[in-house]
């Protein structure tokens, strides 16, 4: 490899590295209880009509989808591209999400973790030492040491997850309303907005729908 290309390798990696911000300190009070609202998803089974933009630094798309919810830990999310042109899906069982197809569907969904948080729900894996601060009604929680998470509630509402390595937020899901949810690839530049349009209770759903036709 050349000098003249590593620099340019070099320069590009210090900027990317440079657009991910770092994780502001905790701010509020100790909280007493130093306790979080329980999330989990609504009993039965639920679906919800959405339309969604995804912009990163090599494509603009959006499109229309539906999300297929069932207690306790199983969704599927379907989305189509504006137009009639592509489709893809992604089953989300637990904390495994299998997404086979295009690129674009890889670009669309988040880790685990934080597509369940896009739905309302903490799915963190086991890790210690969680401190608990309150401000008014928002309650945070950063979670591991170093800090690897970083919760935000209002009152028993989910509002936003953050995933946070060496002090920095690389990617984060927020809630701001019922209908309203963002994801953001720091690094990548990368986001994903959700609209939700529609949310109704279904009979339940075949079992088809957990698994992949080939």
């Amino acid at each position: 490899m050349s000098r003249r290309l590593v620099s340019a390798t070099l320069a590009v990696s210090l900027v990317v590295s440079a657009c991910v911000p770092r994780l502001a300190p905790i701010a509020g009070a100790p909280a007493a209880p130093a306790t979080l609202p329980r999330t989990v998803i609504a009993p039965g089974h639920h679906q919800l009509v959405f339309n969604w933009t995804l912009d990163d630094r090599e494509m603009s798309a959006k499109g229309d989808g539906v999300a297929r919810i069932a207690t306790p830990d199983s969704a599927r999310l379907d989305f189509f591209l504006a137009g009639g042109f592509g489709n893809g899906a992604a089953i989300l069982i637990g904390d495994s999400v299998q997404a086979p197809g295009s690129d674009m569907i890889r670009r669309l969904i988040p880790p685990p973790t934080l597509l369940w948080a896009a739905l309302g729900r903490v799915a963190l894996p086991n890790l210690p030492d969680t401190v608990i601060r309150v401000e008014g009604d928002v309650r945070r929680a950063d979670i591991g040491r170093p800090v690897a998470w970083r919760l935000t509630f209002q009152g028993d509402t989910l509002r936003r997850v953050d995933r946070v390595s060496d002090g920095k937020v690389e990617e984060w899901v927020e809630r701001s309303d019922a209908t309203h949810i963002q994801y953001r690839n720091e690094r990548a530049r990368r986001s994903l907005q959700l609209t939700i349009t529609r949310t109704e209770e279904v009979p339940e759903f075949d079992a088809s729908t957990w698994r992949f036709v080939h």
